[in-house]
């Protein structure tokens, strides 16, 4: 059951939310224009050799890194579509709480800094990543109303 079609909607999720860990979300233009560059890592001032973090964001590494490991452990449990399909929804509103708490960092930290912030493109990945497991669980939801089909003909 690992060669599904979930599988495939699961790990192109994995992928994008991986790929959040080395690209950048915003950049804040604050005052005496300096810009600032909001990751995964924090906001720190760009430019400087030493890179040294204004705002350190924890909370958005361990909900990448708890998003992470519910998308991988859900690709492996095929043999529990139920567990599956919840660890996909709790995986989503993970990703969805992920996004918020986001545009919250760029806003307040923009705000503090007086600054002028401009999104990347890649603030969309949590977003499609997210829209991707729900495809995965229509496709595991359609897997289990086959399975209970079939056992009803027994």
């Amino acid at each position: 059951m690992i060669q599904r079609i979930q599988t495939i909607y699961l790990l192109i999720a994995e992928m994008l939310v991986g790929i959040l860990f080395f690209v950048p979300f915003a950049e804040i233009a604050g005052k005496e224009s300096n810009i600032y560059r909001f990751d995964i890592k924090g906001i720190y001032m760009e430019g400087i050799q030493k890179t040294e973090i204004i705002y350190s964001s924890l909370p958005l590494i361990i909900l990448w890194a708890v998003s992470l490991i519910l998308i991988l452990s859900t690709i492996f449990l095929y043999k529990n579509r139920i567990l599956q399909m919840r660890l996909s929804t709790i995986n989503i509103f993970i990703l969805l709480g992920f996004c918020g708490l986001i545009f919250y960092y760029v806003w307040s930290s923009a705000k503090v800094l007086s600054g002028v912030y401009s999104l990347k493109v890649y603030l969309v990945f949590p977003i499609i990543a997210a829209i991707l497991i729900y495809l995965a669980i229509r496709a595991i939801a359609k897997d289990e109303l086959l399975v209970r089909s079939i056992d009803r003909i027994r």
